[in-house]
């Protein structure tokens, strides 16, 4: 009943019937596991607030994970009822705002002219940077749940289902299309593509990274993550929703109830690996490697031999965000909208802030030596570490 809990609030059937029954009956059984208490804390460390503005109705009660972006000086955030907003991130100020006349599922990606959205029927929407107009829309074949993502000449966007569409940037024509085997059920939950000259990473629902030349849509290599093992299509759940961290010349790659590891960008050569079961990115130290377990506990490794140095179990099934570095601190955001603050050197909870009811889901950002945070409820705001007496 772990494992079914720990997805409950994730798993998307893309084939139902007695699987997806089962499912519900799980869901409704009194031993589902709790989450832990908000853990009590004497704070060392607190997040001081800069500047905090609401966008629309922010994930609007949905699943989503509305990731605002900056891109050229300016943060970037859109909300699900189709507020779109350019801010400088050191004040605050809104430099422009517009209304997207569509329901927004994912968003926002961008390059040096264009923002990238996507709508909840499945267009994918460029806008300019400068104003927010519109320049040009594409109908792809399902639902996209993460950012699209640009190296300035073509975006690149991955359905639900395992489908990666490749755009021209300045167009919208659509110039190929790969299709990845899909399972049929997994998290919902997909990681961006990671876009760089020549390639796209793409991290897939059946376990796999495959690294797509940006050509013609080929796949160049692929890396393991997981392999299905277990008799029941829940046990057999091995989706790669953590984005790939890109370290010097290597993409560190990590997924559900399957491994971390460090793979060649050239060829997909694995470096190391480590068991692990995360739906987050890895987040890194400068002598650390942290992640999230799928049940919400933090560790923090050793960047060397990989060696677990702690692990934090007081947040477990808080559904937590992914980690996030800032200064000396790891910050980590859960259902509540609760920001806790740990050592990177103990694990041990420093400080706490309470920020949006209605939970904290997108992956925070690091802006220079400060934290930029979205709520689900639509709450944007900047903060800065402040020690205590």
């Amino acid at each position: 009943m772990r494992l079914a809990d720990s997805l409950r609030h994730f798993v998307m059937p893309l084939a139902v019937g007695g699987l997806l029954a089962a499912l519900v009956g799980c869901s409704s059984s009194e031993n589902l596991e709790e989450p832990d208490p908000v853990p009590k804390v004497v704070s060392s460390v607190t997040l001081k607030t800069g500047w905090s503005i609401t966008v629309g109705d922010g994930h609007d009660d949905a699943y989503l994970h509305l990731q605002p972006a900056i891109i050229g000086g300016s943060l970037y955030a859109v909300s699900a009822d189709g507020e779109l907003v350019a801010l400088g991130p050191a004040t605050g100020n809104p430099r422009w705002r517009t209304r997207i006349e569509d329901r927004i599922m994912a968003g926002v990606g961008g390059d040096s002219r264009n923002l990238y959205v996507v709508s909840e029927d499945a267009e994918l929407i460029a806008l300019a940077r400068r104003d927010g107009e519109e320049v040009w829309r594409l109908r792809l074949p399902n639902e996209v749940l993460a950012p699209p993502r640009s190296n300035g000449a073509l975006v690149v966007a991955q359905t639900i289902d395992g489908k990666v569409v490749a755009a021209d940037a300045r167009t919208g024509e659509r110039l190929w299309q790969y299709d990845a085997p899909a399972p049929s059920l997994s998290i919902r939950a997909t990681a961006s593509p990671v876009v760089g000259g020549e390639v796209a990473l793409i991290s897939l629902a059946n376990g796999r990274v495959v690294a797509l030349a940006l050509a013609n849509g080929q796949p160049v290599w692929q890396y393991v993550v997981g392999e299905p093992t277990g008799r029941t299509e829940l046990e057999r759940l091995v989706d790669v929703t953590a984005e790939p961290v890109i370290v010097e010349g290597a993409a560190l790659v990590a997924g559900y109830q399957g491994k971390m590891a460090l793979v060649d960008l050239r060829n997909g050569a694995e470096i190391w690996s480590r068991p692990a079961s995360t739906f987050h990115s890895p987040a890194l130290g400068p002598q650390k490697v942290f992640f999230v377990r799928d049940n919400g506990d933090v560790l923090g490794l050793d960047a060397r031999t990989l060696e677990q140095v702690w692990v934090q179990d007081a947040l477990s099934w808080r559904r937590l965000s992914a980690p996030t570095v800032l200064g000396d601190y790891l910050i980590v955001g859960d259902f509540e909208g609760y920001l806790h603050i740990l050592s990177q050197d103990t694990g041990q909870f420093e400080g706490q802030v309470s920020f949006d009811g209605k939970g904290i889901r997108a992956p925070m950002l690091r802006w220079e030596d400060r934290l930029i945070v979205y709520g689900n409820g639509g709450r944007l705001a900047m903060f800065t570490l402040e020690h205590r007496d």
